[in-house]
């Protein structure tokens, strides 16, 4: 588990479903990890010292060219800045993402990769770990709130060498992500896609409406 020293220095999510944000920054910063949410995309560069920045993660329902406009103007003040795009409207899988590209502190990283075919999870040690693996997938797809629920697979103490966790049957084949912690290592594998029908939902443009309006975020861990 990455502690508040290993953590980046500062995140911000800009995304759209006011819940899916909130649980992100409340699981990130009950960690130590400084971090925001907006959905408040044209104040993005007025709300936040971007220019702070180590973690920028971007979700799905951001338009492309509002993705690009904020990504270029927030590396332009701080390049050190992570870019990550989410994989999915689900809290636990973006504080995921967030704890995947901070620092892994002292611990060789695992390798970890996912066999469709087998429904398993291959970790591959180089030395021995503590490792957990949480299933996460989404139950409910409805606009602007989707709904998601979690799944402890795996929870012991492994030896170096290479291990596979079995996924239980329960867990679905579509919109679902295994979150692998192996000593101070943290990696997201996707285990079945979004569907389709979620993913046309994505805006095309900022002047795209298909989508209906949502409560404003925006979170300050800075206390202004």
């Amino acid at each position: 588990m990455n502690t508040a020293h290993d953590a980046p220095g500062r995140v911000l999510i800009v995304g759209r479903s006011p819940g899916v944000l909130l649980d992100a920054v409340a699981m990130l910063r009950a960690k130590g990890y400084p971090a925001d949410a907006t959905n408040q995309f044209d104040s993005v560069l007025e709300d936040y010292d971007v220019s702070t920045l180590d973690v920028l993660l971007f979700g799905g329902m951001v338009p492309p060219d509002t993705k690009q406009r904020l990504r270029e103007a927030i590396v332009a003040r701080s390049p050190r800045v992570t870019v990550v795009q989410g994989l999915a409207g689900i809290a636990g899988v973006i504080a995921a993402q967030v704890e995947a590209v901070a620092p892994a502190g002292t611990t060789a990283p695992a390798d970890v990769a996912y066999d469709t075919a087998h429904r398993t999870v291959r970790v591959v040690l180089p030395a021995p770990a503590h490792v957990t693996v949480e299933a996460w997938w989404g139950t409910s797809f409805t606009p602007p709130e989707p709904a998601s629920t979690s799944r402890l697979v795996h929870d012991s103490r492994l030896g170096a060498g290479s291990h596979t966790v079995a996924v239980p049957e329960d867990v679905p084949s579509v919109a679902s992500f295994a979150v692998v912690r192996a000593g101070s290592t943290v990696r997201v594998v996707t285990l079945g896609a979004l569907p389709s029908a979620v993913t046309r939902l994505a805006p095309t443009s900022a002047s795209d409406r298909r989508l209906p309006d949502v409560a404003p975020v925006t979170t300050r861990s800075d206390g202004r």
